[in-house]
């Protein structure tokens, strides 16, 4: 509909601008004298430039968007650059250029708006710079860049959209940490292990491929040599330290926070070498098996930037369906916001079988757990259950919490 506007708009500018040529010019014949031929060729130039642009075509303008890197963290800021170039030294007089944001980016704050009015002139090569500070978390993309032009009586005006795609990766934000592996007791709760995560490097049971982070010591040379490639010995561990994180992606207003903090342990576990895998249910279920290294955390960190939080399975129903949690032998840290009486049965139900499980409860800087919510941790910690409290801003605490229980 807008295009078939155009379509009529511009021939009937273009008669307008003809006929008030043609006024002026029989006003001056008419009128004779220096005052109305001083108006005609005044107005000469305007509508000449007026003709011109109206079959100026703005796809002489190439438009490049610059960007630094494709990869951030929430809260960063991001630096755009948009450079035309054209082919003609055309006189423009002005020129509207807008980068065209999804509705998330607009409401970041933007020390510069995307939307700019520049003064071409003769030049060949414009560029503009604009920041959106304090990224939000997830997957970005840029598009449509608006160029919008026209003459200096306003008569005629030209637009045209560019589409020229770029994609940027926000991962959540995350706190430096330190994991501390804990240990089940189950007549005073959870309390954090001290040991340091590594292996027992006096069995050696098997070789694997070289991975990043592998000392230069467990290279085993003869293994090398024949698969020509570097391979490293496999230790046996000395305890299991297999953790698995469930996230609960409910919607609910602590969402960024609860993202923010799973990402947090995630980094420090792999840091710490352990191996950690990750559980979260939205439209679909989402599963990451428990390994180690800085592929798992990049494989992670893209998950935790593409949820949304529009989940409509509850954690403790999560709990139910992954029938599999009470055959593990590993530590289950499970991530929410609300502490419920059927989140909690179901975390029972799960400390009996081999490994042991925790709950974080995120909440905001300041707020603190209702009256239901320090009965049900009570009871938690009763049955061997540590519910730690995370206040945002906080993380860091997290499993200094863990040791004082």
């Amino acid at each position: 509909m807008k295009k078939v506007i155009s379509l009529i708009q511009f021939p009937w500018k273009l008669l307008i601008l003809i006929l008030l040529l043609v006024l002026t010019f029989s006003y001056a014949m008419f009128q004779g004298g220096f005052v109305s031929w001083f108006l005609f060729f005044s107005f000469v130039p305007f509508a000449l430039l007026s003709l011109a642009v109206s079959f100026y075509s703005l796809k002489d303008l190439k438009v490049e968007r610059v960007l630094s890197k494709t990869e951030y963290h929430a809260g960063e800021p991001l630096k755009i650059q948009i450079k035309i170039k054209r082919n003609m030294r055309f006189p423009l007089f002005y020129l509207v250029v807008e980068d065209v944001l999804t509705e998330k980016l607009q409401f970041s704050n933007t020390t510069h708006s995307s939307k700019i009015l520049l003064i071409p002139g003769f030049r060949k090569e414009l560029s503009f710079d604009y920041v959106i500070e304090n990224l939000p978390r997830g997957e970005h993309h840029f598009n449509d860049v608006r160029l919008r032009t026209g003459d200096l009586i306003g008569l005629i005006e030209k637009e045209q959209t560019v589409t020229f795609s770029s994609r940027i990766i926000v991962y959540p934000a995350y706190t430096e940490m330190i994991y501390r592996p804990f240990e089940n007791h189950y007549d005073q709760g959870m309390t954090a292990s001290r040991e340091r995560v590594q292996r027992d490097t006096s069995m050696a049971i098997g070789v694997r491929e070289y991975q990043p982070g592998d000392r230069f010591s467990w290279i085993n040379w003869k293994a090398t040599a024949k698969r020509n490639d570097i391979m490293t010995k496999e230790f046996e561990q000395r305890q299991s330290h297999d953790v698995l994180v469930v996230m609960d992606s409910m919607q609910n207003s602590h969402f960024e926070i609860i993202v923010s903090f799973t990402a947090s342990i995630l980094r420090a576990i792999l840091r710490k070498g352990a191996q950690v895998g990750l559980l979260s249910y939205e439209a679909e279920r989402y599963s990451y098996p428990i390994r180690g290294g800085e592929t798992q955390q990049h494989h992670l960190f893209y998950h935790l930037a593409k949820v949304e939080g529009k989940g409509s399975t509850p954690l403790d129903r999560v709990l139910e369906l992954e029938g599999f949690l009470t055959q593990q032998n590993v530590s289950i840290l499970l991530v929410t916001a609300q502490l419920t009486k059927q989140l909690l049965e179901k975390a029972s139900f799960l400390s009996r079988g081999k490994g042991s499980i925790m709950i974080f409860l995120v909440k905001e800087a300041k707020e603190s757990l209702s009256s239901n919510e320090l009965s049900l941790r009570s009871v938690a910690n009763a049955r061997g259950i540590r519910v730690v409290m995370v206040h945002d801003g906080q993380f860091a605490n997290a499993f200094s919490e863990v040791s004082r229980g």
